[in-house]
């Protein structure tokens, strides 16, 4: 029986690692908090524990609610894609305008502006309808198939985030040699703007 819940664990951990490490607007923004060390492991908890809650529905078996509601994701996707477009755009015109102390390091940080990032992280991440595809109906449909086993997977999965974020959002200060300097933020600001604005883009279409 134990080496039935490790496996079953270890199917849900790598299930999960393979749909989240793939760059996208989630992922983007934790690596910019996380180079930038700034609000990280609030940052990194509620993307950890939001996604182990939306796993814990799915593999209790909220999926086929979800499913029989299509009109609230599009109305997420719509909401979740007008986000991303826009904070886009502001990530795209602080790769033409700068703001003076943009390097690491060398600016402090501005009033508010933690809470700004929680409030951003959570819209990112409850606004985006691959959330609920990827957690409660991929995942909870896979755990499903392990039967008695399926909350051992579910656990693997939220396992599998934990790490990844963890990782993603204290990892990326190891950048900070490189990001001493404002033209690499240029680079990174580039990445996130057209990371967000083609997701959401792709989430309007849809809509």
């Amino acid at each position: 029986m134990n080496n039935g819940i490790t496996t079953a664990a270890l199917a849900g951990f790598g299930t999960g690692l393979s749909l989240i490490v793939a760059i996208g607007a989630q992922n983007a923004f934790v690596l910019r908090q996380g180079a930038r060390r700034h609000a990280v492991l609030a940052v990194v908890a509620i993307c950890a524990v939001s996604d182990a809650l939306l796993i814990t529905l799915g593999v209790a078996g909220v999926g086929a609610f979800v499913t029989a509601w299509p009109a609230a994701l599009t109305a997420v996707a719509i909401a979740g894609g007008t986000f991303l477009v826009c904070y886009g755009i502001l990530a795209a015109r602080r790769v033409l305008r700068p703001a003076p102390g943009a390097a690491l390091g060398t600016g402090g940080t501005p009033a508010g502006s933690a809470r700004t990032a929680v409030l951003t992280c959570l819209a990112m991440t409850w606004l985006n309808p691959h959330v609920y595809l990827d957690t409660v109906l991929l995942v909870g449909s896979l755990a499903a198939d392990r039967g008695d086993l399926r909350w051992a997977f579910g656990t693997g999965a939220a396992l599998a985030s934990l790490i990844w974020f963890g990782a993603l959002g204290y990892g990326a200060r190891l950048l900070s040699g490189l990001l001493a300097r404002p033209g690499a933020w240029r680079v990174l600001d580039g990445l996130v703007a057209a990371t967000m604005v083609t997701m959401g883009g792709m989430l309007l279409a849809r809509a």
